[in-house]
C-alpha cells in the first residue's frame, strides 16, 4: 500500500522509520556522513510504499516554488530487485503531476541511475558532479 502524507500527518512511528530507513541507506550502506534529516522535511510529503507494517520504499516530495523535485529514493536491502523503484518513483511522479499540475520536475540523481529516470521521461540538464562524493546530475521532466 502507498500512503502520502506530509510530515505533520506522520504518526511517531511512521516518521521515525522513515528516518530509520534513510539513514539506513544513505548515511550508513553509502558510507556517507551527512546532515540526512533537514529543513526541507518540515513541509515535504513522504510517499511511502508499506506492506506488513514494514517501509519497503520511500522517497519525499519537495515544492520548491518555480519547480517540484523528489529525493531520498531508496528501497529497504531486503526488498531490492523486486521492482519497488519502478513502483514508487511512478507513485511519486502521479502525485506531483495531481498536486502541482503544470509545473516541472527537476531531481538530482545518483549518475548510475541514469538510464533508470530516463525511462519516465527525465533528460539530463547538467554534467556529473559530486554531492557528498557521490556522482550526481540534475535531470528534468517537463509536461
Amino acid at each position: 500500500m502507498v500512503s502520502i502524507k506530509s510530515t505533520n500527518e506522520l504518526s511517531p512511528k511512521e516518521l521515525i522509520d522513515i528516518l530509520k530507513a534513510r539513514v539506513a541507506v544513505f548515511v550508513v550502506e553509502q558510507n556517507c556522513p551527512y546532515q540526512e534529516v533537514d529543513e526541507d522535511d518540515y513541509n515535504d510529503l513522504h510517499v511511502c510504499l508499506v506492506e506488513n507494517d514494514h517501509l519497503k520504499a520511500y522517497t519525499r516530495i519537495i515544492d520548491k516554488g518555480d519547480h517540484i523535485t523528489f529525493g531520498r529514493v531508496l528501497i529497504m536491502k531486503e526488498y531490492r530487485k523486486a521492482g519497488l523503484g519502478e513502483k514508487i518513483v511512478s507513485q511519486t511522479i502521479e502525485e506531483i503531476k495531481n498536486k502541482f499540475p503544470n509545473k516541472p520536475i527537476q531531481i538530482q540523481a545518483q549518475a548510475y541511475l541514469q538510464k533508470f529516470y530516463e525511462q519516465f521521461g527525465f533528460k539530463a540538464i547538467s554534467d556529473v558532479y559530486l554531492e557528498d562524493n557521490i556522482p550526481h546530475l540534475d535531470m528534468l521532466m517537463k509536461f
